[in-house]
This record gives C-alpha cells, structure tokens and sequence, in this order.
C-alpha cells in the first residue's frame, strides 16, 4: 500500500543494469543516470561512494575500504551491494524529492539468464524501492534502441556486447527466434590486456590502466598507421615501477581470444537461424550494439568472418536504454514483457 502511494509522485523508469555501467532512462526525460556499477565500501557496511566516485578510489584505496563491482558477467554477483547501489541510483535519478518514490521499473537482462537469475534481478530492484518489477530481455531492448523494427515478420539481429555479456539474438515478430549469450564482454578484453602485459613485459596494471589502453590503441584488426602508447606497469622482478611501449599490433594478439570467442559465437547464432529469417538477415545485416562495439575494427571483423553487412549502432553505449526508453513510451510494452517473463 506504502509503494503504491508513493508510486504515485514516481514517474516509469527503465534501468540498464549493466556489468561496467548501470544507465537509467525516466519516462519524457530521457537518460537521466550513467554511472559505472562500482561500490566502496567499509567494513561495518557503510557505503563510503558509489558511481563514478566510487570507480575512481579502484586500485588506490586504504585497506579500510574495499572497492566492490557487485554485478559480474551481467548478474548479480553481491545481492545486499546491488540493493543498496540500485537505491542509491534510483534516489538520484529521481531528484531527491519530499516524497521517496516507488516507480514502476523496466530492468533489462541476459538473453539466457536462469529462472534463479530472474528473481534475484527482481528481488534486488523491489528491495531498491520499486513498486512493480518488469523484465525485458537486452537484445530486444538494443534493437529498438537501435531503430530496428522488430514487429514485422522480418528477422534482425543484434549482437548486444556488453561490460560482462554479449547477448546475440535474431528476432522477429517482437519475440526472439534465435539467442546466444557468452560471457565475453569489456571486461574480457580488460582482462586479456592485463594477461598480456604480464606474459609479454613482466609487468602488472590495473583495470583503469587496461581500459584505458583498450580505448586508446585496442583494435581487432591491422590498422594503416600502427599506433603507440607508452604504459607504466609495476615490474615484478624487481618490484619497481616500469615503463614501455605497446601497439596496436600488440592489441591483435593480446585480444584475439576474446575475439575469436565471439566469432564463434555469432557463428553459432547464424548456424541456427531458420533460412527464410537468414535471408533477410544476409539483406539487412547484422547490428553492433553495447560499449563493446566501440573496439576499433570489431565490425570489420565480423563482416569478414561471416560475409555480411555489420554495422555499429549510433550510440551504442546507451542503446539499450534509450530501446527500454522508447518501450515504455510504446503501446507494446507489456507485449515485449511477457514475452520475456
């Protein structure tokens, strides 16, 4: 009874809870959130700062506060973290007004996520304070993010690559014909950086340092103009701060299992689509979607493994917001909803 006055001073919302990223799109506002999903945190469980604050404390904190990702490989990896990051989120995205709201929110998840997956996403956002639950599954969410149209009998695909996931789905129909979910997003790519750097100069950096490297020379192909970027790592043989060049042609080989990954992947998606869906696919293409698109070179790649059009989404970093945004918008919510129950 509680929520559901206090629903009433809440307007809908949408919340693309992501691995790196959660992003929170308000009904007739549009994007009002983005903020990396980080949390630190002291030992008698005071929350110390959360977002963007909380990211930048990453590999530079005392021991009296520990730096926590509570979402890992797009679930929920810390129940109470996630509750108490989601409550935080939702406050600041509503304004902080007089009356605490209860909105109604719209949480998009991986296209396989487990019944037992489903209900601790739910029971995570009721415990934030919403006051209805609704799940819609991320490709659906990208692709509408992504001006496909998705209600016609004509297939699309999306390859949806996220910080911890990458969902790929053929759809049609406003349902999902065909899905593939690997647990290869930024966060492998990271992590295959960091690998590298180890094997290759003996030296450790951290996630940031990684990131950074992955944004600033990261490709999936051979570029023209090779690209350089002199990195600081700590040297392990001698245990002091060391400094060396790395290069794109470097990235290649640093990324390329995490790459081939998802080739196989997107591979096995197509492997499974029924023909007269594949021949509109091999019309329209396959579209890149999520903060993982963004590689340099990843699009090309995938056009020369499997022969067809690729394109990146304009903003693919909020597509799926901006999809969930439009959906709540849309008359075919609850459609697009049951169908992802």
């Amino acid at each position: 009874m509680l929520k559901a006055i206090r629903g009433l001073f809440s307007p809908d919302m949408s919340v693309d809870l992501g691995t790196a990223n959660t992003l929170i799109f308000i009904k007739n506002q549009g994007i009002v959130l983005n903020e990396p999903s980080v949390v630190a945190i002291r030992p008698n469980q005071k929350v110390e700062a959360v977002g963007a604050a909380a990211k930048s404390m990453l590999g530079k904190t005392p021991k009296e506060i520990t730096v926590i990702r509570p979402m890992k490989d797009g679930q929920i990896a810390d129940f109470d973290i996630t509750s108490r990051m989601l409550r935080y989120f939702i406050e600041k995205a509503i304004g902080g007004k007089f009356f605490a709201g209860s909105p109604r929110v719209l949480v998009c998840i991986p296209c396989k996520s487990t019944a037992v997956e489903k209900r601790a996403i739910r029971d995570s956002v009721d415990a934030a304070g919403a006051r209805e639950v609704l799940l819609i599954e991320e490709p659906l969410a990208a692709a509408v993010g992504a001006d496909l149209n998705i209600q016609e009998a004509r297939g699309s695909m999306v390859v949806d690559i996220g910080g911890g996931t990458t969902d790929i789905a053929i759809m049609a129909l406003n349902g999902v014909v065909v899905s593939e979910s690997i647990r290869v997003g930024g966060d492998e790519f990271d992590n295959s950086v960091q690998l590298y750097i180890r094997q290759r100069e003996g030296c450790v950096i951290g996630e940031s340092t990684a990131e950074a490297i992955k944004k600033q020379i990261g490709t999936a192909i051979a570029l023209n103009d090779v690209k350089e970027m002199t990195v600081t790592g700590h040297y392990l043989a001698a245990g002091v701060p060391r400094r060396f060049v790395l290069t794109s042609d470097h990235m290649i080989e640093a990324l390329n299992v995490a790459t081939q990954k998802l080739m196989d992947a997107v591979k096995s998606a197509l492997q499974r689509c029924p023909p007269e869906l594949s021949a509109d696919i091999a019309e329209s293409g396959i579209v890149l979607t999520g903060g993982g698109a963004l590689l340099h070179g990843l699009d090309e790649l995938i056009q020369q493994e499997t022969g067809l059009p690729v394109m990146v989404a304009e903003n693919p970093l909020t597509c799926v917001a901006r999809g969930c945004g439009k959906i709540l918008d849309s008359d075919y919510v609850e459609h697009l909803v049951m169908k992802s129950r």
